[in-house]
């Protein structure tokens, strides 16, 4: 549908050009009143550039929203089995301890430290869930998306009027060289050049308030996705270096990586 859309577009550039360069030879152009101004196609170009922008970060959030719903989905499966099986251990670790055999001390040493694993987990999991995903689901879905969405659709619709008003004002001025009919032709010509004169400027008017809207819901996407990617990397650099119970080497590797990444992403904001 969108590259449709912008093919579309393309091609009624491409005809309007063709049509001044038709136009001049034959001198039949007004220039003031039927020429495409350069600011036009420019805020023309502007918002196809920001509606793809938007629509593009729009599907990416999308994405980090249904992966963040996947990994909790499964991670709270995950923490079903290995907390029954840590409850197994401490039970078992308890009701043998009088024997102050190694197993019941590995069995009960088991079950609290991975206890306190899936403990940690489940907080990861609901910063996942509050902090991240849902600010941006609330985006995806939010008012001034829809609303800059909504302002560019309805330029683009009085653009095509703008277009529909230029050909009915050439079409008088090809009509009013028929001096029989002059002075009623005249008139009719006014009044289309003035109609074409107003929906010129309610566009223009309408394609500076449709990119200012797009230009700021551009910022706050680019903005808040990359808040949410930093939460996600500090919450799992704060998760590896709470859990005692992992491998040092697996501390030093994560942090290394994420570490890196985080510092690079900051430098790169400023």
């Amino acid at each position: 549908m969108e590259n449709i859309r912008r093919q579309a577009s393309k091609l009624r550039e491409q005809v309007a050009k063709q049509q001044q360069a038709v136009l001049r030879q034959l001198g039949h152009l007004n220039r003031e009143g039927l020429m495409v101004d350069e600011a036009e196609l420019q805020c023309q170009q502007q918002l196809e550039n920001l509606y793809n922008s938007t629509r593009a970060a729009k599907h990416f959030q999308r994405k980090i929203v249904h992966g963040i719903e996947a990994f909790v989905s499964m991670s709270s499966k995950q923490m079903e089995i290995v907390r029954k099986l840590a409850q197994d251990c401490c039970k078992y670790g308890d009701e043998k301890q009088s024997n102050n055999s190694p197993l019941a001390r590995a069995a009960v040493h088991f079950g609290t430290s991975h206890h306190s694993m899936e403990e940690e987990r489940e907080t990861l999991l609901g910063i996942l869930r509050d902090q991240v995903s849902e600010p941006l689901r609330a985006q995806i879905t939010g008012a001034p998306l829809e609303d800059a969405r909504h302002l560019t659709h309805r330029y683009d619709k009085l653009r095509q009027e703008v277009e529909a008003q230029a050909g009915e004002v050439l079409r008088r001025q090809l009509k009013s060289r028929d001096s029989s009919i002059a002075a009623e032709s005249s008139m009719r010509l006014q009044n289309a050049e003035a109609r074409l004169s107003e929906l010129k400027s309610t566009m223009m008017a309408l394609g500076k308030e449709a990119t200012s809207a797009m230009l700021s819901v551009e910022s706050q996407q680019q903005q808040k996705t990359f808040q949410k990617l930093l939460t996600m990397v500090f919450s799992l650099l704060q998760l590896c270096l709470t859990k005692t119970s992992c491998s040092i080497f697996i501390y030093l590797g994560i942090f290394q990586r994420y570490g890196i990444l985080l510092v690079t992403a900051v430098l790169d904001q400023d």
